[in-house]
């Protein structure tokens, strides 16, 4: 599974990149606010990267911080949120903003990305409100992070720490996420893993 690309950036599209990675480009969707944020082609990038594996593809999703890729994972554990919808919410909102709109329950700022209707918005809120920090910054890393995540960079690792910068405590995030390992194995994907650790952590 590839995490990350770094290299140079070869072109873009209206909502993909490639990177040049020793000769070999490969292409990621990435959101327009992303896209907005690239340097000019031919300059140095490096993309967080999130993969998604079908039965008759694989898709590289972009991102330039660990806060939009979180952000990207989380949208689709919501009911009716695909990769095209939590891209466009990605697009007309950033990380800071996704987090204050839930709070607040502030539909309308929801409904400004493309393919978020009224009760899609009511959803995102409703099933999301719980899981931010009342302040802006989720999924800032605070100190405590690094208590609660394993090492290793494991699947693991990921789910902990996606769970804590959603707000969730160390302590929390361990139990949950150890529960949700015990489901599916620890081969489980991080989406699968997260989504699971949300349902743990919703009982």
């Amino acid at each position: 599974m590839i995490g990350k690309l770094s290299g140079r950036l070869d072109e873009t599209g209206e909502d993909w990149a490639m990177v040049d990675c020793g000769g070999v480009g490969y292409v990621a969707s990435c959101s327009a606010r992303t896209l907005r944020r690239l340097p000019a082609p031919g300059e140095a990038v490096s993309l967080v990267v999130e993969t998604v594996m079908r039965e008759d593809s694989i898709r590289l999703f972009g991102f330039l911080d660990k806060a939009e890729r979180d952000w990207f994972r989380i949208l689709q554990t919501v009911q009716g949120v695909g990769a095209k919808v939590a891209l466009a919410i990605l697009d007309a909102l950033a990380p800071d903003e996704i987090s204050r709109a839930v709070m607040a329950g502030d539909k309308a700022a929801l409904g400004r990305a493309s393919g978020v209707g009224p009760k899609l918005a009511l959803r995102l809120i409703t099933e999301l409100k719980d899981r931010v920090p009342a302040i802006g910054g989720a999924f800032l890393p605070g100190p405590e992070t690094a208590a609660a995540v394993p090492a290793g960079g494991s699947a693991m690792a990921e789910t902990a720490s996606a769970l804590i910068n959603l707000g969730y405590k160390p302590a929390e995030a361990s139990v949950a996420v150890a529960a949700a390992v015990s489901k599916l194995g620890k081969d489980a994907e991080v989406g699968a893993l997260i989504r699971q650790s949300l349902k743990e952590l919703a009982r």
